[in-house]
């Protein structure tokens, strides 16, 4: 494995980032979690971000141990800041995984999370998300996705379709996702949409679960 996918970084304030958004929905997502994680075992987080998420879960669920990663490396850094300054028993140093690729430096993981990336990624990364997922997960293991979403089961509001305009402007293959083609990739990789929640500001969570009887 190489040295270069693990992160530690001492308490060093300039490396922390903070993320508007993250301050805002930590406290409803930290709710949903509450219901969707398992009791124990190990959390993979897809697309830490700052690292603020992973953080405030780890300490949220000490029962969870929660495995944050990014492919940025300011990302990394700021992440592997939040976790020495945190100081938590049940934060492993951030890894680098890079969602697209087959190669990920994790063998298992209970459940994995990922918030706000199938949007601001290629759909490439979307869909290697749900192969990295089956491959890691248990039997009814879980995966968790959060961030806004089109759906037919719900007008698209303004501010989501404006959102969404000014994604693919900025990069033509990045762009909110529709849940039920999601699903659809999901349910050809072994993973089955079984809840979603309304969330503030136009928000959705997916709950997905790697069905028992998918090969690996």
């Amino acid at each position: 494995m190489s040295e270069r996918r693990f992160y530690e970084a001492p308490a060093d304030d300039n490396a922390r980032r903070s993320a508007p958004a993250a301050l805002r929905n930590r406290e409803p997502i930290a709710e949903v979690l509450s219901d969707w994680l398992p009791a124990s075992g190990l959390v993979l987080e897809i697309a830490s971000g700052t690292g603020e998420h992973a953080v405030l879960f780890a300490e949220r669920f000490p029962n969870l141990e929660w495995q944050p990663s990014d492919i940025h490396p300011d990302a990394l850094e700021s992440i592997a800041a939040w976790r020495a300054a945190a100081g938590l028993p049940n934060v492993r140093p951030p890894i680098l995984i890079d969602a697209s690729e087959p190669d990920w430096p994790i063998e298992a993981a209970d459940a994995v999370l990922s918030i706000n990336m199938v949007h601001i990624s290629p759909w490439q990364s979307a869909l290697g998300l749900l192969e990295g997922a089956a491959r890691l997960l248990p039997a009814n293991g879980s995966l968790i996705l959060y961030g806004p979403w089109l759906t037919d089961a719900t007008p698209t509001a303004p501010s989501n379709l404006e959102f969404d305009a000014d994604l693919r402007r900025r990069d033509p293959e990045w762009g909110l996702r529709r849940v039920e083609e999601f699903a659809s990739a999901a349910r050809e990789r072994g993973l089955e949409l079984i809840e979603t929640r309304q969330m503030p500001a136009n928000n959705l969570m997916l709950l997905l679960q790697r069905n028992s009887s998918a090969p690996r």
